[in-house]
């Protein structure tokens, strides 16, 4: 997979680069990339982290404006408002699940807000990341220079946790077990984008979306 990939695009900087920016692949994939063609910790971190985490800006700022736009396109209407409908469910999921941590009584609303954000970017796994928490942060209502901080450092923690991972795993065996690593997550972001539009076409559309973080 890690040749399949730097033969594609030809340049390894510009493949760790392009990878980062892609849903689902993001810091993880390009991570595991840049280390499987021999670049060192930091220059791996360091590209995977800038990639990934300038897709906030647009993300933020585009995605209430694109998902309004859809809403008045006959044909996909329906589904944009499910895709809404799924962004506040999963916002006032991650919202929950610091208040079930009795954090609610000794933090402000924002601060609160910002903690789910960054636990769900900073803990590496399947469907977490800068898209779904920056989705988060914007259905959280989350001001701009509110939501930077956590989801900055939440990727910066991701990173660092899977260049440690990536590195331990090189120690343990090879390079080669890069390659196998990374087959596994285009296979899960395969399987997860399926499980995703799934849900999403079973989401059960709301005009009149009661938002529980407004």
């Amino acid at each position: 997979m890690v040749e399949i990939i730097s033969s594609l695009i030809g340049n390894d900087f510009w493949a760790t680069l392009v990878m980062s920016l892609v849903p689902l692949i993001e810091l993880k994939g390009s991570i595991v990339f840049a280390r499987g063609v021999g670049m060192d910790f930091l220059q791996a971190l360091a590209l995977a982290y800038v990639g990934s985490t300038i897709v906030f800006i647009p993300i933020y700022f585009l995605l209430k404006p694109i998902l309004k736009l859809l809403k008045k396109v006959k044909f996909i209407s329906r589904l944009a408002e499910k895709a809404e409908s799924y962004c506040v469910e999963k916002a006032n999921s991650a919202l929950e699940g610091q208040k079930a941590k009795g954090k609610s009584s000794s933090m402000s609303e924002t601060l609160l807000k910002q903690l789910g954000v960054f636990v769900f970017v900073a803990i590496p796994l399947p469907m977490t990341g800068i898209w779904t928490g920056t989705a988060i942060a914007v259905f959280l209502n989350l001001k701009f220079k509110d939501a930077v901080l956590p989801i900055v450092l939440g990727n910066l923690i991701a990173g660092l946790l899977i260049s440690g991972l990536a590195a331990l795993c090189m120690a343990i065996w090879s390079i080669e077990v890069l390659d196998y690593i990374l087959y596994a997550l285009f296979a899960i972001a395969v399987v997860l984008l399926v499980v995703l539009i799934i849900k999403v076409a079973r989401q059960k559309p709301n005009n009149e979306i009661e938002n529980k973080v407004e």
